[in-house]
């Protein structure tokens, strides 16, 4: 691939992920010349390969992040909060981003989760409402080609039904279904971001059940898709182009040039008239802090001093076990079924919001049992038929608050493979999550119970980990002095600048953040459109 800089172009993005892969697709299609500058590689897209990246993910030999080629002195990282925090465990870089293996589910944030420090006195309110985004969220749906049943009772208004028919509900949804209804618990739907009917070039959903970490059919979506849009629209990508600072002009209000490192080790400057950092609720601080000058000391887009701060996720709940009759455990790789009964925090704000998901996926399945084990043949059997098909679980994802002491900041020894300061993740809980955390166990084990399975395992407070959804470190607001970007997502210091990530979350809620994160791209797109 030729990597040599184009002329100065209208956009430069950073970022080949959902992101930076719709705002490429939707400004090089009305008429802007566009650069995509990528980290990590390009990946074979074509079916094969994904076929061999699946065989790789089950072989016990091979490493989760090996599938897609994570690890080294390029992807290395600290942690050195209260809790360790394992960055690697589910990011990839290359064209697609984390989309490659993400599970897929896609969900609107409540209208309640714009204003939770007006409705709850917890964390910030938005500088936007739901309002504002209803729109963009139906295009969102459409360009990633949503299935859902838009049959969630406590879910915001919608303006029209999912773009595809909903999966239907696994098995074991049905013994949850009749769970939850002599319990009181209303049940619904997931909207996910794969095919249950063709479209297009891309196939519906034939079940390889290995969503996380690769879809070799191509029925979930990933940011290839738009990627290879935007190409067609006429937008240049370049992958294996890790950008390594920004460069503003001398007045310090616009930036001039990205400057990226090519295989080679030589470095190049892009020159744009607008900039998109679209990297990542990690790597979008660590970039800003990087491109330190004269006039920004402590980081570009920083005079807040908030770059990096207010670093939140999701946090993991559950309660586990089996049950004297079939499951059906691993028949579908993904949830059909949750609940957001439990979503909406109490007025006091005494914890957090709880989305309650039924795991039809728990317990290993036949290939794992087969593969990870060291019995053979009629034994290997024996053990399969004895032990498999009657796992259940319900999990949740916990809202955090964001707090300013977690952080992502700069390392002040480790370095990357081209000698930059790797990123220090600093993360901590707070009894926020605690009380949301053993709320979700609480109702968690009364399912179970109903159920009459036996309990074999918790994640409660104590041992809880991550969802891997980066937010908050570029944090939207009105105020300059206490947010990074405003509301159309360009930062407050320079007028180029635009953020495109879940790093601009004020607040997460409890809904994985991606169909959020692509709504707002697409919104910040008609913004740098609009300035062009």
């Amino acid at each position: 691939m030729n990597r040599q800089p184009s002329e100065r172009v209208d956009v430069c993005i950073v970022g080949a992920g959902p992101a930076g892969g719709l705002m490429a697709h939707r400004l090089a299609s009305r008429g802007h010349d566009v650069v995509v500058l990528e980290a990590g590689p390009r990946f074979d897209a074509d079916r094969d390969d994904r076929e061999r990246r699946m065989e790789r993910s089950i072989r016990p030999a091979h490493g989760p992040n090996s599938v897609w080629g994570m690890g080294g002195d390029r992807d290395a990282y600290a942690s050195t909060g209260e809790r360790h925090y394992p960055l690697n465990a589910a990011r990839v870089k290359g064209v697609g981003g984390s989309t490659l293996h993400w599970q897929g589910m896609v969900m609107r944030l409540h209208e309640r989760d714009f204003r939770l420090e007006s409705a709850a006195g917890v964390g910030s309110d938005w500088p936007i409402g739901y309002g504002d985004l209803q729109s963009y969220y139906a295009d969102a749906e459409d360009e990633l080609g949503v299935a859902g049943a838009s049959d969630n009772p406590f879910a915001p208004p919608r303006e029209q039904p999912h773009p595809q028919p909903a999966f239907e509900p696994s098995y074991s949804d049905s013994l949850f279904a009749d769970a939850c209804e002599d319990l009181g618990i209303s049940t619904h739907s997931v909207p996910n971001a794969r095919l249950s009917a063709g479209r297009e070039d891309r196939s519906a959903c034939v079940g390889y059940g290995t969503c996380q970490p690769v879809c070799p059919s191509g029925a979930k979506y990933d940011a290839t898709i738009h990627v290879e849009r935007a190409e067609d629209a006429g937008a240049r990508v370049l992958d294996r182009a890790p950008v390594q600072r920004l460069v503003h002009g001398d007045a310090g209000d616009r930036v001039t040039a990205a400057v990226y490192a090519t295989p080679d080790g030589d470095e190049h400057r892009q020159e744009a008239r607008e900039f998109v950092l679209a990297a990542g609720g990690v790597e979008n601080p660590r970039l800003l802090l990087l491109s330190e000058s004269e006039q920004y000391p402590d980081g570009l887009a920083n005079s807040s001093g908030l770059v990096g701060r207010f670093f939140h996720d999701h946090l993991f709940a559950g309660v586990g076990g089996t049950l004297d009759e079939p499951t059906r455990q691993n028949h579908v790789g993904f949830n059909t079924t949750e609940s957001h009964q439990f979503y909406d925090q109490p007025a006091d704000g005494s914890r957090g919001a709880i989305k309650l998901e039924f795991l039809n996926y728990a317990g290993p399945s036949p290939v794992e049992m087969a593969l990870g084990g060291e019995d053979w043949g009629d034994a290997m059997l024996d053990r399969i038929r004895d032990d498999y098909g009657t796992h259940v679980a319900v999990g949740a994802l916990v809202e955090q608050q964001p707090r300013a002491e977690n952080r992502v900041r700069l390392h002040p020894e480790r370095t990357d493979d081209h000698g930059n300061p790797v990123p220090d993740v600093v993360w901590s809980l707070s009894d926020y999550e605690r009380r949301a955390i053993e709320r979700a166990n609480e109702i968690q084990r009364s399912i179970l119970g109903e159920l009459g399975a036996d309990v074999e395992w918790t994640v409660g407070p104590e041992n809880t980990g991550p969802a891997y959804h980066h937010m908050g470190t570029t944090r939207m607001g009105d105020d300059p002095e206490s947010s990074v970007v405003d509301a159309e997502l360009r930062t407050h210091d320079l007028g180029n600048l635009t953020v495109a990530s879940s790093s601009v979350f004020p607040t997460g809620g409890a809904m994985n953040p991606t169909l959020t994160i692509a709504a707002l791209a697409l919104k910040a797109a008609d913004h740098v459109d609009d300035r062009l």
